[in-house]
Parts: C-alpha cells; structure tokens; sequence
C-alpha cells in the first residue's frame, strides 16, 4: 500500500499539502476582513472581537511543535489528513456559531486541525523531493503560506459582501472534503519511529509558556500593561519557557532541538520571518478598520482593495525563488523587506480624503516586498537543516510566522488604540473629525512601527548575506 504512494508524481503531494497549508493560513486571516461586521453584529468591541484572530493564531503556535513530532513518531499522512477533518469540523462550527464565544471556542477546533496541517506539510514535501528539487518545492511552501495569510481579507471581502460573515467559513466544507479524500490517496506514508517516545512534559511546558506570553501580549493593552494579570502571565512564560529549555537540553527525545538555532543562517531567517510577518500584520489587521470606518466602505469593495496584495505577490514569488537558486537569498530578502517598509510607510500618508488607487498601490507595494522576501527566506531556512530535521525545521518556522502574525496584530492594536486615547484626552464629546483624527494618528503609528520591523529585517538579512549562497551553487 505504500509503494504506490511513493511512486506519485511529488507535484500531486505538493498539491494535496497546499491545499491544506492554504486553507490554515487562509484562515488566519480571512476573518480579518469581516470584523467590523462581526463586532456589530454580535455586539462587541474591538479587542474582544481580537480574540477571533488571535485565539486561532495563539492555539497554532502552542501545537505547531507538538503535532510536527507526533507527525516524526507515528505518521505525517495520518497527522496531515486528521488535520483536513478536523479543521473542516471547526469550520462548520464557525460557520453555525452565533455568539462570540461559541465563535472563538470553534476558532481553537479550527486552528487545531490547521496545526496539524502546518506543522507536518514541509517534511512532506521535502520527503517528496528529494533531489535539487527540494529547495525550489520547500520555497513554494513558503510562496503558498503568504498567498493565505494575505488572500484571506481580499476573498473574505469578497464572500462577506456578497453573503455574511459566516460564508468565509463555510466555504471551506467542499475544499476540506475534497481535500481530506485526496489525502487519503495521494499523501505518501513515512516510517515511524515507534522507538522513540513523546515528550509530554516539553509538550505540556511549551503549551503553558507560549500561551502565557501570547496572552499577555495580546491583552497587555487591554488590561495595562503593569496590571497584577499581565505580570502573572509574564512571570508564568519565562518559567515555563525556562523551564522547557532546561528540560529539552536533558530529555533523551526532546520535542526541539536547539541545536538548530546555533546555525546563523537558521536562526536569523526565522528572526528575519517573524520581524517581516509582524510589520506586514500591522496593516493586514488595521486597514479593514480604515477602510470601513474612514472611506466608509463596503466589505466587498475593502476585499477588492485588498487583492493587490496577493496578486502581485503570486507573480513575483516564483520568480523570487528561481532567482534565489541563482543570486544571493540573503540580497532579495534584504530587498524584499526595504520595499515593505517603503509600502507601509505610503499606507500611513493616508488621509481621510484618500484616494482608493493610493491604497491599491500601497497593497501592491506591499506584495511585491513579501514575494521578493518569502521564498529566499523559507528556502535558507530549511536548507540550514540536515535532511533528518527538515521536518522540525518547518515546524519551528511556522511557529515563527504565527508568533509574528499574534505579536503584530497585539502591538499594532495597543498602538492604535493609545494613540487615539491620547488624541482624544479631556475631549468630553468628540466630534466626528476628532474621532476620524484620532483613528489616522493612531493607524500612521502602528504602520510606522511595522515599517521599522521591516528595516530591522531588511539590515539582519543583509548582514547574513556571507552565510548563504544561490542554491546551485
């Protein structure tokens, strides 16, 4: 039964793990689009309707690590494909749910099945290709998660206006089951390694300490940033976090190995990938906010405005990778994120009379910075990784990219929301223009700092540029 499925062409495995890789980022983001609509609708403001996101984003990143070793251990083809179910499952709640919280509960069964689906896709397809082919396929894994991550407000745009929030959800009940019957035909089975035991302590304290610093992060606003929860929940993550890299260094099978990270090219690609995704989720999560509250748009028309950004960044992310197997990855990341900080820092010259073309340029802009950076990026970082870890090394850079999206969208929206109270102090009842002022004077900062992100990543690229060479050569 396995040798069949060995002898497939690799391309029909790239295809069935994209299509699940495309489906979890998607969906990290798609909601973005919809949560002026959702907060009305449901009635909630704007940091409680955050948890949509970030509940999703947050449940990812603690179980990134644990499903890519179960993935090692028993079976990647049995991990990816109980991914398509239940991320199908989760959808379908979503989609039935009609209160917040029952919103954010199917949220975390969603992004469970998405991190089964993340966390095992790179091995996959690494163990698909492996000849020269590995480093070009692993780049298009890294092309397919940016068209996700920011497809999603353009077609959640385009689904919302045209048939309620809850459609960006439902509409992944055929994909999902289409997908989860190609799985079960296409997707090559590993050998297990029955062998080695699961960490379950690491697993447990990695759990405990990542949740615990993402909470803090995304309620430090909310709550004050010097509130007794906030520093508990400070305290509670550097133990736990403490606690799992002593136990990891110790343990016979640790769930992370951290020798990876002594590897420069390994250790600042992921750190080049988080800076790039926390600038880029500055202006993914804020600008529906602007489009809707400020040029009163229809989500429809924010989804059309929107679409730049994956167009551009569909065309120019092949030809980014190609060029990496021929020209220094570390010069088109460094590029790459120069343009994204040029493309936020024109999105904050918006004003409230904006034309619609400035956004559209200001989203292309942004395209052509992540396509440039993404593929170079993904392809140095799991070609630092021996071939035995390749599937750990894709883990840790989805944790990575979901760490950046949760930290991103936390600062992007205590800096608005600072910003606006400030601008509004001792205002009693501010005007509709106060309140339009605030809102831009709070927007041009959060794009400002998600352009300094961007710089900081174009310099650490460009430093690491000795460390990496063209693919083929």
């Amino acid at each position: 039964m396995t040798q069949p499925r060995k002898q497939l062409n690799p391309w029909l495995i790239f295809g069935v793990t994209s299509i699940g890789t495309f489906m979890a980022t998607l969906d990290a983001s798609i909601i973005n689009v919809a949560l002026p609509r959702v907060a009305s609708q449901l009635n909630v403001n704007l940091p409680l309707v955050q948890w949509v996101v970030s509940a999703y984003l947050l449940t990812i990143s603690c179980l990134l690590p644990l499903f890519g070793r179960l993935g090692d251990i028993f079976s990647r083809r049995l991990v990816c494909n109980a991914g398509f179910f239940v991320f199908t499952l989760g959808s379908m709640l979503c989609g039935l749910s009609g209160h917040i919280a029952l919103l954010i509960a199917a949220r975390v069964v969603q992004a469970v099945g998405a991190a089964m689906l993340m966390a095992n896709a790179p091995a996959i397809v690494a163990a698909a290709f492996p000849g020269p082919g590995r480093g070009r396929a692993l780049g298009m894994v890294g092309m397919v998660v940016a068209l996700g991550s920011m497809t999603g407000p353009s077609v959640g745009g385009l689904l919302v206006g045209a048939f309620g929030w809850e459609s960006i959800f439902f509409v992944n009940l055929p994909i999902g089951a289409v997908a989860l019957l190609a799985g079960y035909y296409i997707l090559p089975a590993n050998e297990r390694r029955l062998d080695e035991k699961f960490d379950y302590a690491g697993a447990g304290l990695f759990a405990v300490g990542m949740t615990a610093f993402l909470l803090a992060v995304s309620h430090g606003e909310e709550w004050g940033w010097r509130s007794a929860a906030v520093i508990a929940l400070a305290a509670t993550s550097v133990l736990a976090l403490g606690a799992f890299v002593r136990h990891e260094k110790r343990t016979l099978f640790p769930m992370i190995d951290f020798s990876l990270f002594r590897k420069w090219a390994f250790l600042s690609g992921n750190i080049t990938g988080l800076l790039s995704f926390m600038a880029v989720f500055s202006n993914t999560m804020l600008l529906p906010f602007y489009l809707s509250r400020i040029l009163n748009l229809e989500s429809s028309h924010i989804g059309l405005l929107m679409t730049p950004f994956p167009i551009v960044l569909a065309f120019v992310a092949p030809v980014s990778g190609y060029l990496s197997e021929r020209v220094n990855p570390a010069l088109l990341c460094a590029a790459g994120l120069s343009v994204t900080a040029a493309g936020l820092v024109w999105l904050a010259t918006l004003t409230a009379a904006a034309a619609v073309w400035k956004v559209a340029l200001g989203q292309a802009v942004l395209g052509l910075g992540n396509g440039l950076f993404q593929s170079p990026n993904n392809n140095s970082v799991m070609s630092a990784a021996p071939p035995e870890k390749l599937g750990l090394a894709g883990g840790i850079n989805s944790l990575v990219r979901n760490v950046g999206q949760v930290c991103g969208i936390a600062i992007a929206v205590s800096i608005l929301e600072t910003r606006q109270a400030a601008s509004l102090a001792g205002i009693a009842s501010p005007t509709t223009g106060q309140q339009i002022g605030a809102f831009l004077t709070g927007y041009h900062t959060a794009l400002g700092v998600g352009a300094v992100f961007a710089v900081l990543g174009a310099v650490v690229s460009f430093r690491r540029r000795s460390h990496l060479k063209p693919a083929e050569k």
